[in-house]
């Protein structure tokens, strides 16, 4: 085991048992939602895990080490405490050095969990290729994350602020399996459907799971992406959400907002501009990749 991860109880005994480890971010929790539903979906996505067969493992740094579960009153302290930073590969290192409270993005929880030997990751939304990447060349470190880290990634597609046909294509170009599960077009995280169609799409979580175990037995590194659509009952309105999205947008713009402050300021816009309702779009659709995500990752271990 690496010398910089401490392993909670609850996923030293999962492991000792073989049972599966569901990897989570933490800055779904320290920079996506406000306090406290984030501490209260934090804490509800767990339960889901446990109860369709595995176990929840919440990744985040803390006093230059990198915790593979947190306790109750450290989820408490993710969700409440200003000044965390958000960390990507980049940073990962030198807040792991300097001792600082890190919440790690999706491409930091790749990294920690393909350390700790965890094989599937849920989250809410990929990040990828922003809007205007002509000119600024704002590209997720999730995209490069994902073509060289063998971890899955159960999500709702890509974060519909960005610029999807974009992201979809640099992930094709990085080999990166993206499969539908139960759609044959990427899903748009608040809406079940993008317009833009899948190379790869299953209804069998079975089968998906061993697409993945023969992508890692033909040796081909990279994590995959399983794109699971928002639930009907919870999705919004394309036309709605996208005209709030391009106001966020606009904002952003107006604002000089980039980089890693983009994404947390345009969720909180739209938050505002749809008086909650992407907040609980968001939080349902997370929830959903959680239970698909567990049962994916017994289906998995059950064939091994």
């Amino acid at each position: 085991m690496n010398e910089y991860l401490v392993l909670s109880q609850e996923v030293k005994q999962g492991m000792e048992k073989g049972l599966p480890i569901i990897a989570l971010e933490s800055t779904i929790i320290s920079h996506g939602m406000p306090y406290p539903q984030n501490v209260a979906m934090a804490r509800e996505v767990e339960q889901i895990i446990r109860d369709n067969g595995a176990v929840p493992a919440t990744i985040a740094i803390v006093e230059g080490k990198i915790k593979i579960g947190l306790s109750d009153e450290e989820l408490e302290m993710f969700g409440s405490s200003k000044g965390i930073a958000k960390v990507s590969r980049r940073d990962l290192a030198d807040i792991v050095a300097s001792k600082r409270l890190g919440a790690t993005t999706v491409a930091t929880t790749m990294i920690a969990a393909e350390l700790a030997g965890i094989k599937f990751f849920v989250t809410g939304g990929l990040g990828g290729v922003h809007r205007g990447w002509e000119s600024t060349l704002d590209i997720s470190a999730d995209m490069d994350e994902l073509a060289q880290t063998s971890v899955t990634v159960i999500c709702a597609g890509a974060k519909s602020i960005l610029d999807l046909p974009a992201t979809l294509e640099y992930l094709e170009t990085k080999g990166v399996p993206v499969v539908g599960y139960g759609t044959k077009n990427l899903p748009a995280f608040f809406t079940r459907d993008s317009g833009l169609p899948l190379a790869l799409s299953s209804d069998s979580l079975e089968h998906i799971a061993y697409m993945i175990d023969t992508k890692w037995n033909l040796g081909l590194k990279g994590g995959v992406v399983v794109a699971n659509p928002i639930p009907h009952e919870d999705a919004l309105d394309p036309e709605y959400i996208n005209e709030i999205i391009a106001l966020a947008v606009q904002e952003a713009e107006e604002n000089g907002i980039v980089g890693k402050d983009i994404t947390p300021f345009l969720l909180g816009k739209i938050v505002e501009k749809t008086d909650g309702k992407s907040l609980e779009a968001n939080i349902k659709l997370v929830k959903n990749n959680a239970k698909v995500g567990a049962q994916l990752a017994v289906k998995f271990f059950a064939n091994k």
